[in-house]
């Protein structure tokens, strides 16, 4: 194995330890390190990574720079152990800002009719999806999270719910509402009497008794969609993952209306979404208008200025 296999290894590794998946580095790193291979190069160059970015002629720009950048950060890495490494500049190809969509917010009674519509559903499809669309609703967790429980991830007793090897490899407890609680144990009963024998040990049941799919997940929520009123004219048609963003977007105004210290508690909203990184839950305070305005009415007061 070359010293560069043996580097890339550790290095994804390392990277993994910290709790990031890399399943795009693990692809496309090991084929870079073949390009080099190929071309007789020991180390890595700024015009054999520019080379191998861009050698899938009919890809977009964006996808060429995100090549680059994998290449880029495996770089620096290298740079430590081989003085002959040369690192990317950003100039060879700038970045593309990517924008990230702004989150459709459900209103409480959107979320109701989806539910209700959900009951219309065939057989335990009925309660299922209900349950499922709830939960997403109470507990802001992300849809891969909901379909991967199982029956012994819920605590009964301690009223928690366990998200084991998560997005990043973590791993999480969510308290859980009374009510939600008796909601769960009432899809149990309904579950187990038409699925007496299940073929999985999931929380939440197909038709067949088996764990739910994500797609065929998100080809039910299409058609719920097509059978509740949701404003004219949005800019796009709201997605499941919405429900994510709603329970983000409604705890931090409902934090600015409480008047509580939002820059404080967020740390803890960021830990109970399952987010690595405490940025990717600070993006919310920017992404509805009315924190906006819940941020900046704060600001206003702190300052002594009238409203």
């Amino acid at each position: 194995m070359s010293a560069l296999r043996e580097a890339l290894q550790e290095y994804l590794q390392l990277r993994r330890a910290l709790g990031h998946k890399l399943e795009r580095e693990g692809r496309l790193l090991p084929q870079f390190l073949s390009f080099l291979e190929h071309s007789g190069a020991t180390s890595i160059t700024s015009s054999l990574a520019l080379h191998w970015a861009m050698a899938p002629g009919d890809a977009s720009p964006h996808w060429w720079t995100a090549r680059l950048g994998e290449v880029r950060v495996f770089a620096r890495y290298m740079a430590a152990r081989d003085p002959h490494t040369e690192i990317p500049p950003p100039e060879l190809l700038p970045a593309i800002r990517s924008r990230r969509v702004v989150p459709y917010v459900y209103s409480d009674a959107e979320v109701q009719a989806l539910m209700r519509t959900a009951c219309t559903f065939e057989g335990v499809k009925a309660a299922t999806y209900t349950t499922l669309l709830g939960l997403l609703a109470v507990t802001g967790m992300r849809v891969g999270e909901v379909i991967a429980l199982d029956r012994s991830d819920v605590d009964w007793r301690a009223r928690l719910l366990v998200i084991r090897n998560s997005k990043f490899g973590k791993s999480r407890e969510l308290p859980l509402d009374p009510t939600t609680i008796q909601a769960l144990r009432a899809y149990g009963r309904a579950r187990d009497r038409a699925l007496p024998r299940p073929r999985s040990p999931a929380l939440l049941l197909s038709l067949a008794g088996t764990r739910l799919l994500y797609k065929n997940v998100q080809r039910g929520f299409s058609q719920l969609l097509c059978q509740i009123e949701l404003p004219p004219r949005l800019p796009r048609q709201p997605r499941l993952h919405d429900l994510r963003h709603t329970f983000a977007t409604k705890t931090l105004v409902r934090w600015y209306q409480e008047g509580r210290d939002v820059q404080a508690h967020l740390p803890l909203l960021s830990t109970y979404l399952g987010h690595v990184n405490p940025s990717q839950t600070y993006w919310y305070l920017t992404a509805t208008p009315e924190l906006m305005q819940l941020a900046e009415r704060r600001s206003r007061r702190a300052l002594g200025e009238r409203p």
